[in-house]
């Protein structure tokens, strides 16, 4: 067609590189909306007590079972930029809070659900995004105010009350049939570690031997790891002791071939000896400056060779190298002391002792165990069972649990779960938004009926009649009855789950209603996406400049060259 009289052609700007996919408006919006909602609906039927697993299997034919909303989402390998935001607000609950991953994804895609309606009318994004804030804020102010604060005084008590609020966790897990063993492990566990690092979880050590029952699983009040690779001399050494000394290394305490290509020119023979002798007087010295230390438990990062491991079996020390970074950190916790970088100057200080120190057979795998620590900070969970990804999914399990049950040490606050908060949040904000006028409202009632999809979901996987079920919690709340929730158990489907002791940490659900409308405002705030053709390949890094090879392989494995 022929430009207009009097108008020059318009030149086409490319301000895109060729091939770039650009989406935006109303439908960009939808389809985000779209994607999200497609990853709630395959977390959906993993929620509650009565929760399906997951069997995923990657690309390396390694199989993962569980129902972990976190771990699901890491093992689907999703995609889409915007769905990707779900499995991180799923990342960002495990991290803080460890339960209630799949509540927030599923509240997230609820609500956005729910308010997909309003874009579709063409309501504005950001008056949706003000409502789903505002309904948020009234949320957490209700749970602050209903929140129950246990009292911490009566430590028998105070200890029920974690031992349900790990049980509550575990109940939708593969190990809910053994809730009474591993909750009462859980808050031994927890309640062993020191308040002043925050209750730090990394000194929890998990250790998984397949074979044997479930309840053989043990709780050690001290360190246990398994039993490192060791030369022949480590049989001749003696496997328990009271009392002893430890001492603790960061340093190798083997013959080595030199790392640095170390040329050592030499006129005779004799020299040839003088060197190798030198070598052997080094590791000498160290040997001889551990036993006068008096330790009888020798430990080190790096590894011990052979020569040391006969020496020490000579002297009746025991001797363990290449033990990993996180167990002789938690070992250093136990025992005290402090882990040693060179063996000049070593104080009596700087070694730990506990009550008894012994190598001990379990399944097919013997451990090392320190027990009867006096400064113990830290313990050891060795967890038993059938098949590998069972052992997994229990340590997954058993780690929402310790979470979930160190909240709750920390802050005291809990709430009834099954669904009774989120039907009490939902009859909350119904009430509140009649106070609201415009279309502020509208969206409030919205995500009020976005809420009713976890106790709808429990009972729906459950097997229970959700809309029956529904209508009874929205009953009995209207009538007052703040901690009805789901009951999975009875015919009814329905009861107060404080009573019934199905408590959570407020915190969880602070959590889960905070990460969901953050997550639900985000995706409402992207009209467009804009996606580079390059960023669907995989990134293989820049590229080494030109002769970066040859410079690289120049004097590799040779002396210098002759003047």
């Amino acid at each position: 067609m022929a430009a207009p009289r009097g108008l020059p052609m318009q030149p086409t700007v490319v301000v895109l590189r060729e091939g770039t996919d650009t989406s935006q408006g109303t439908p960009q919006l939808l389809s985000n909306i779209a994607a999200c909602l497609a990853i709630s609906e395959t977390l959906a039927t993993t929620l509650g007590p009565r929760g399906m697993d997951k069997l995923i299997v990657n690309d390396r034919g390694e199989a993962s079972i569980t129902n972990d909303g976190a771990t699901i989402l890491k093992l689907l390998d999703i995609v889409h930029p915007a769905a990707k935001t779900l499995v991180d607000i799923a990342r960002a609950q495990d991290a803080e809070v460890g339960d209630g991953t799949t509540s927030v994804v599923l509240l997230a895609g609820a609500m956005l659900k729910e308010v997909r309606g309003f874009i579709e009318e063409g309501v504005a994004p950001g008056i949706i995004a003000k409502g789903v804030r505002k309904a948020a804020d009234l949320a957490l102010k209700r749970i602050k105010a209903v929140q129950v604060v246990i009292d911490k005084s009566d430590t028998e008590k105070f200890r029920s009350l974690l031992i349900k609020c790990a049980a509550t966790s575990m109940s939708s897990k593969l190990i809910h049939s053994h809730k009474p063993f591993f909750s009462e492990m859980v808050v031994s566990a927890v309640l062993s570690l020191d308040p002043a690092t925050s209750y730090d979880t990394s000194l929890i050590g998990v250790k998984k031997v397949p074979g044997g029952g479930m309840e053989d699983s043990l709780l050690v009040k001290g360190v246990a790891f398994k039993k490192t690779f060791t030369y022949a001399g480590a049989e001749q050494q003696p496997k328990s002791f009271k009392n002893p000394k430890i001492l603790c290394l960061n340093i190798e305490l083997e013959l080595k071939a030199e790392k640095d290509n170390a040329e050592v020119r030499i006129e005779e023979v004799g020299e040839y000896q003088a060197v190798v002798d030198a070598e052997w007087e080094i590791i000498y010295r160290k040997l001889d400056a551990i036993e006068k230390t008096g330790a009888q438990v020798v430990l080190s990062k790096l590894p011990i060779g052979d020569l040391a491991t006969q020496w020490f079996a000579d002297r009746n020390i025991f001797c363990a190298g290449r033990v990993p970074q996180g167990d002789l950190r938690r070992v250093v916790e136990a025992v005290g002391g402090s882990v040693q970088s060179t063996t000049s100057d070593i104080l009596p200080q700087h070694l730990g002792t506990c009550d008894s120190f012994e190598e001990r057979q379990i399944g097919n795998e013997r451990f090392n165990f320190f027990e009867g620590c006096s400064k113990a900070k830290t313990c050891t969970l060795i967890l038993r069972g059938g098949a590998e990804q069972f052992i997994e999914e229990v340590e997954r399990s058993l780690n929402d649990a310790i979470q979930v049950v160190r909240r709750a040490v920390k802050s005291g606050e809990v709430v009834a779960g099954g669904g009774a908060m989120e039907m009490d949040l939902s009859a909350y904000i119904r009430k509140e938004a009649l106070k609201v006028a415009g279309k502020q409202q509208l969206i409030l009632t919205a995500v009020a009926r976005a809420l009713e999809i976890i106790p709808r979901q429990i009972a729906s996987n459950a097997g229970l009649d959700a809309t029956d079920v529904l209508n009874k919690l929205r009953q009995r709340h209207a009538m007052g009855e703040l901690w009805v929730g789901v009951d999975v158990d009875s015919e009814d489907g329905v009861r107060d789950n404080m009573e019934a002791f199905v408590w959570e940490p407020s915190l969880v659900k602070t959590n889960v209603v905070g990460g969901a409308a953050e997550a639900c405002c985000l995706i409402l705030s992207v009209d467009e996406t804009i996606r580079n053709p390059q960023s669907e390949q995989p990134n293989p890094g820049p590229r080494a400049p030109p002769g970066a090879a040859q410079r690289a392989l120049r004097g590799r494995g040779r002396g210098m060259p002759r003047r």
